[in-house]
């Protein structure tokens, strides 16, 4: 008899992860009850519950089917896998069917041949005949079913078939839709359902009559469509078709690799036509995205092939000279040549580096290493300084480990989910649909933000309630929070007891219980109701597992650390902490926040966060990399531009990072950016930083290189290069250059030997390795002998550091305050279609739906300035002016304008002041004192923004010919 219990304990490279998707059921365990059944005269034992078609499939019998999908609910309406079963009437549906204890399963005889052609050949004949000339033919589900079942002719016309002649709908940028290739199957419909979340699609009419629709049935880019693909993904046939396939054909290999936009980190196939990638396919396999993708990472891969990309080394001796296209090593010892002479001039510490969150952990790992091995100083930070350095000093004091908790799965376990300062559908959609389809289930939703979200918008099956609290005061909310749950008694006495440090809960006790921080004392601080607030605490602490999932509208303040403490104590006090469904959730931002942390970005630790002031950790890593390290932290980024406009620092050295338009007053760092003796840019676009170098070297595209991204969930997943850098090198071998060229010897020849070397240097990644993640096909840190597969869940017996400690979280009010000359409080975020600083998305079609960076302002608002929608909007802070369109909206409460920064020219942080958090100076993007007024032309910062671009894209564009082309 086979025995199907969990093959994944076998080998996982023979592990066909398309069997444990939905409608085929789930993975069981050896404790549930099992059921025996025949299939074809095959013995098998499955657990109870389990589909026919499933039982079938793990016995290695395949049952044709067409509206069945292996990330669906089971349907029952194609008929194409009906099967007999011994005792029972007619020709039950196989993946609607589930097993019965002794039940004797036909799968395949004549009656039922008879019946899957007879169904075919009804599909086929609602159908066109253009096989030859379909665009997917090879690829096609109708094609092969119709095969499968030995269709060889159509007896009926065409005369029922009226939508034969329908319109192609080619609005989306992406993929058309044609509805005369439709078989109403309803898989679209299902998986914007089912999978997506967004119900963007319905089956209009009956019968014949029945079709597809988007909306109203209007054009697919008007629907509440936000092109996820997961109906392109479920479609049969041809109707929805992504437009690469028909124009360039259907793929011929693939190879899975790790999408570089969000920290969701969703596995792809790239799949492939000679040296072409044609399309993103989401990867079932994928322990992170299970199949699903978002928009950007299914279909906005065309940057990596754009025109404007850096094709060869450039340098030049002042930024108002041209560029003068270089070799490599001319580029490479041109920047050794300037480091080595301001070092000479100006001491071993005016120079320093900041290492990218976009690049892999193998390129951040060697970013780091050469700045503190050869520049000989501890000058390196990341943009995670300017993101989620309030988590890593929040969860370090507390819970004894910088990264989040959980699984994204585990919110599959949750029944009250609370999500502060974030906006998953926009910033992290394909873990927004896994939310959304638990809050179906009948969660509750709480989201503290200052803006209502889409996800308060979606169906739910629980509550949903939204805490509007004004922009700076999260600490005195949560503190809130804290205070119900012990003036009702709502605390978890016994995980307090076992696991939290008891003389620090009963001070941190003490200070939440004090009337101050009641809901009633802190309503006109945070805008938000008492009772509402009471609502909230009680829902969290009440539920079997509360989880908390929180984005950069808690890290992006003044006390985002203090916010990130408060956090963990709620968590703690509920018990909430240390299984599934529970946790502290940090969503990162971009695909390797999370690693470019754990790789010893930040100037005061190394990689796995050990602190450069601790001998015995500095003298294994001098052991290892030959050298002597310094033991005083170095600069953070802020300090960087403060010592280049004081002079004292001078050089350097920025790998993948756009720094001119990310980082906070952009004035400032433009000043200090000029100030440079020497930067150095290696990046795949001119970006806004790159326009003040004197050294612009070629980057790769996730899609070009090997390596490793690390997730939100601390989840390590392989990077394969799908296709070779346009400029010749990965990252990591251009920063070996430099080293060499610097002095000092690295000699890698493939990153799984820098893998090796982290594993060797970094407790947390001690097993991991490049054999064990082909073997497991992801890890989630830590890996170590303690947890030799991996830790999916942290913190399920003990805290790193013992015990959970309870930390004081005093509410200090934000020194950005309005006034009479500021009366609105500005409050950023990111929107679906773009990422980051938009250069990757604003060089594809993803700018059909975001052309420009708006200002969000309230009615109220806008009819006191006299303001209509499409106004240009003077927008003035105390730091800085800006312009932007005005878009009238009433997700944010009266006196709070809200912006994205996804374009340069919007100048959005031209606005944004200095004011950061106290403990890692996180910029606090998330308030700014602004007033706003019409307008009727650009900034002066955008007028000279739009000169100096022109400036830089003219001295790009007459750059001196290349040596290959003088040649």
């Amino acid at each position: 008899m086979l025995d199907f219990f969990d093959p994944r304990t076998s080998d996982p490279k023979s592990f066909d992860p398309t069997l444990y998707q939905r409608d085929l059921g789930t993975p069981a365990r050896e404790s549930e009850s099992a059921v025996a059944l025949t299939i074809d005269g095959v013995e098998v034992r499955v657990p109870a519950g389990t589909s026919v078609m499933r039982a079938a499939a793990l016995a290695g019998i395949t049952i044709p089917k067409l509206c069945a999908s292996d990330n669906l609910e089971a349907f029952g309406s194609c008929r194409l896998c009906a099967v007999e079963i011994e005792g029972k009437r007619g020709l039950p549906a196989s993946c609607t069917t589930p097993v019965g204890e002794g039940m004797a399963v036909t799968t395949q005889n004549a009656r039922l041949a008879k019946l899957r052609r007879n169904v075919m050949e009804l599909y086929i004949s609602d159908h066109p005949l253009d096989c030859l000339t379909c665009p997917a033919n090879g690829d096609c589900e109708l094609q092969d079913m119709a095969g499968a079942v030995g269709l060889r002719e159509v007896r009926y016309g065409f005369e029922g078939a009226n939508h034969l002649d329908a319109e192609i709908d080619d609005s989306n940028p992406y993929f058309s839709f044609d509805p005369s290739k439709c078989i109403v199957c309803s898989r679209c419909v299902r998986a914007c359902n089912e999978v997506q979340g967004t119900f963007a699609l319905t089956i209009e009419g009956r019968g014949f009559e029945s079709k597809v629709a988007a909306g109203q049935s209007e054009p697919f880019m008007d629907s509440d469509c936000v092109s996820c693909g997961a109906c392109v993904q479920a479609c049969p046939t041809s109707t929805l078709m992504e437009k690469s396939v028909i124009d360039e054909g259907v793929p011929e290999h693939s190879v899975v690799t790790t999408c570089a936009y969000c920290g969701v980190g969703c596995s792809f196939e790239a799949q492939m036509k000679g040296d072409k990638l044609i399309r993103m396919v989401p990867y079932k396999g994928g322990d992170a995205n299970h199949g699903h993708s978002c928009v950007k990472g299914r279909f906005a891969f065309g940057y990596a092939t754009h025109k404007d990309r850096i094709r060869e080394p450039m340098i030049r001796d002042a930024i108002d000279q041209p560029w003068r296209a270089v070799s490599w090593q001319e580029a490479i010892d041109f920047a050794a040549s300037r480091l080595k002479s301001i070092q000479a001039e100006h001491g071993r510490d005016s120079i320093g580096g900041i290492t990218s969150s976009r690049c892999t952990n193998e390129e951040t790992y060697l970013v780091q290493k050469l700045i503190r091995a050869a520049f000989g100083n501890n000058n390196t930070d990341t943009c995670a300084r300017v993101c989620h350095s309030p988590t890593g000093y929040g969860l370090k004091t507390t819970l004894g480990e910088s990264a989040g908790t959980q699984t994204f799965d585990s919110v599959m376990k949750a029944d009250t989910i609370l999500v502060i300062g974030a906006n998953p559908t926009d910033a992290h959609p394909v873990f927004a649909s896994q939310m959304k389809r638990r809050l179906r289930q009948g969660a509750t939703l709480i989201v503290a933000d200052p803006r209502r979200i889409d996800l308060l918008a979606t169906p739910h099956g629980g509550r949903a309630l939204h805490l509007p609290l004004r922009p700076g005061t999260n600490v005195a909310l949560v503190n809130a929070l804290a205070h119900v749950v012990i003036s009702e008694g709502l605390e978890d006495h016994d995980f307090i007891a076992r696991r939290c440090e008891g003389d620090a809960y009963h001070k941190w006790r003490d200070f939440i219980s004090e009337i101050r921080h009641a809901p009633e004392a802190v309503e006109a601080i945070t805008g938000v109701p008492a009772e509402q607030l009471r609502e909230a605490a009680r829902a969290y602490a009440s539920a079997a597992n509360g989880a908390i999932y929180y984005g950069l509208g808690v890290t992006e303040h003044s006390q985002g650390s203090t916010m990130v403490m408060g956090i963990a104590n709620l968590a703690m006090a509920t018990g909430n902490i240390g299984r599934e469904g529970v946790g502290v959730n940090p969503l990162r931002g971009q695909n390797n926040v999370q690693g470019s942390c754990d790789m010893g970005s930040f100037p005061h630790e190394l990689p796995g966060y050990q602190h450069v002031a601790d001998p015995a950790v500095r003298q294994r890593f001098e052991a290892v990399w030959n050298t002597t390290l310094d033991d005083e932290p170095g600069l953070r980024i802020p300090n960087m531009f403060d010592a280049a406009v004081a002079g004292t620092f001078r050089a350097l050295y920025v790998q993948g990072e756009d720094i001119a338009q990310s980082d906070p007053n952009t004035q400032h760092v433009e000043a200090a950016l000029s100030a440079l003796d020497c930067l150095i840019v290696q990046d795949i676009f001119l970006n806004e930083t790159a326009k003040y170098a004197h050294v612009l070297l070629p980057g790769a595209t996730f899609l070009e290189k090997n390596g490793t991204f690390t997730n939100a969930e601390r989840r390590i997943n392989r990077v394969r290069r799908v296709m070779p850098p346009v400029a010749g090198k990965e990252d990591w071998e251009v920063t070996q250059d430099l080293a060499n060229a610097l002095g000092y010897p690295m000699h890698y020849q493939h990153p799984s030997e820098i893998m090796d070397e982290i594993a060797q240097l970094t407790p947390s990644f001690t097993g991991v390795s490049y054999q064990r993640l082909e073997q497991l096909g992801s890890i989630q840190w830590p890996c170590n002998d303690a947890f030799p597969g991996g830790t999916p869940t942290m913190h399920e017996i003990d805290f790193p550091i013992g015990k959970g400690h309870f930390a004081i979280t005093e509410y200090v009010a934000t020194e950005e305050r309005t006034s009479r000359h500021y009366p609105l409080l500005l409050t950023t975020g990111r929107i679906l279609s773009q990422y980051n600083v938009g250069a990757q998305t604003r060089r594809t079609a993803n700018s059909a739906w975001h052309a420009e960076d708006v200002l969000e302002i309230h009615p109220a608002d806008a009819d006191d300035r006299g303001l209509r929608d499409g106004d240009w909007l003077g927008i003035r802070s105390r730091v800085g002016h800006t312009v932007l369109r005005c878009r009238v909206s009433e997700r944010m409460a009266p006196g709070v304008v809200y912006t994205t920064f996804h374009h340069p020219g919007s100048g959005a942080n031209v606005i944004t002041t200095d004011n950061s958090d106290w403990a890692t100076n996180c910029p606090e993007y998330k308030v700014t004192a602004v007033q706003v007024e019409k307008v009727t032309q650009p900034s002066a910062w955008q007028r000279h923004f739009h000169r100096f671009d022109a400036q830089q894209q003219r001295h790009l564009e007459g750059a001196d010919e290349s040596p290959a082309a003088l040649k």
